[in-house]
């Protein structure tokens, strides 16, 4: 019977470039700056990678839809680099390729790398166009926006946990708020100013109930992992970050084609993380989960999610979101370096990311962000829409 890797892979070496607009760097300047801090962080040298991953899901970043461009700028000459592209997950299956790779034995040393210049393209996240998305995806879906689909789930889950929609909009509400007080501690997030509870419920609304600072932004960044043998990380550091478990699923569409699905829950995030926590040995993960990083695309998304990752019960996140539970310094803090919301969504670099912050929790190195004593840390990635989507969900620990 399959074991998966928990505990077999760990993570030495982290290195992210602030997110943002960032008009004075390449595609290229991103990955050499964020490869750059996480050969320094885990202590080796080039030589030492055995093979690498690179995310990015725009052409603009590959040549060919290849890593050659990643192979080209990072001087890695005649290794195995492959390039993969996995909707907003992009980023966790880079991760999820080198972990495997080492976890098989095939290799003791590799790198995972995402990057994304989203900023150069001239995408800005609401009008519909087959770059996003895909010709085929636009002719079944002519009049979709990504907000508008998201805000659709926002009406339904109201509606079916008979929550005031008022009510509801105020616990979005809380959550931007939450994250942006926890951005604005973080110097590489993009968007770094605290906002109160009034400035979001009376922002212009993008898609009902989503106001503007309920959606996140479009940004440019790097971010990168070097992850060895379990059995060699302390050969390069006294705090090696271990994987747990590393999950992805992909829906098969059927949510939209029957009458079960409810239009307010993921069922592709319960499914991936409920393979997490058994991979984990997690039986409780309301109780042993330390700090998240989750794919808070659009406010309603976050909060949809603490139901599906099985932290809050079913119509009950919203009591969670106001007595602060996943506020920095509640029981389990969601969102410490400011999330998707002040990161914005490099989509290949986002997982990665997501990453580094727990990286660098657990090694104490998170400044005024700290989160006291961490054990399992999680992340979760999103791509696609509430019926249609691809979901990550990895937990890694010490």
């Amino acid at each position: 019977m399959a074991e998966g890797i928990k505990d077999k892979v760990a993570i030495i070496g982290m290195g992210c470039t602030k997110f943002g607009e960032l008009w004075d760097k390449g595609p290229e300047n991103l990955m050499v700056e964020a490869f750059q801090e996480a050969i320094e962080d885990a202590g080796i040298e080039k030589k030492d990678i055995g093979a690498a991953w690179c995310g990015t899901c725009y052409d603009e970043v590959s040549v060919g839809k290849s890593a050659i461009p990643m192979a080209a700028t990072l001087k890695l000459p005649f290794i195995p680099a492959t390039r993969v592209e996995n909707f907003c997950a992009t980023g966790s299956e880079a991760l999820r390729g080198a972990c495997y790779a080492v976890a098989s034995g095939a290799y003791d040393i590799c790198l995972a790398l995402g990057v994304e210049k989203l900023k150069d393209i001239g995408y800005g996240g609401l009008p519909q166009n087959e770059v996003q998305w895909g010709t085929r995806f636009r002719l079944v879906f002519p009049n979709l926006t990504p907000p508008g689909a998201f805000a659709m789930m926002g009406t339904r889950y109201f509606a079916q946990h008979g929550i005031n929609p008022q009510d509801g909009k105020h616990a979005l509400a809380r959550i931007t708020v939450k994250s942006h007080r926890n951005g604005a501690k973080n110097p590489k997030a993009h968007l770094r100013r605290e906002v109160t509870i009034e400035e979001v419920m009376n922002a212009p609304i993008v898609a009902w109930p989503l106001g503007l600072f309920d959606c996140c932004g479009v940004s440019d960044g790097a971010a990168a992992a070097i992850v060895v043998r379990a059995d060699m990380a302390r050969k390069f550091r006294p705090d090696p970050v271990y994987v747990k478990s590393l999950q992805i699923a992909a829906s098969s569409g059927e949510e939209m084609a029957y009458t079960e699905w409810d239009y307010a829950h993921v069922e592709t995030t319960a499914r991936a993380s409920q393979r997490a926590y058994r991979e984990a040995g997690i039986k409780n993960p309301r109780e042993e989960i330390s700090m998240m990083e989750v794919h808070d695309c659009f406010s309603i998304t976050e909060l949809v999610t603490y139901e599906d990752l099985g932290i809050s019960p079913r119509g009950r996140a919203k009591e969670d979101v106001e007595a602060g539970f996943f506020d920095l310094d509640g029981k389990l803090p969601c969102q410490p370096d400011g999330g998707l919301k002040c990161f914005g969504h490099p989509i290949g670099a986002s997982g990665l990311r997501m990453m580094y912050e727990m990286y660098k929790q657990f090694q104490g190195k998170a400044g005024p962000r700290q989160i006291k004593n961490p054990r399992l840390g999680l992340t979760h990635n999103m791509g696609g829409i509430p019926p249609v989507n691809v979901v990550s969900v990895c937990i890694v620990g010490l």
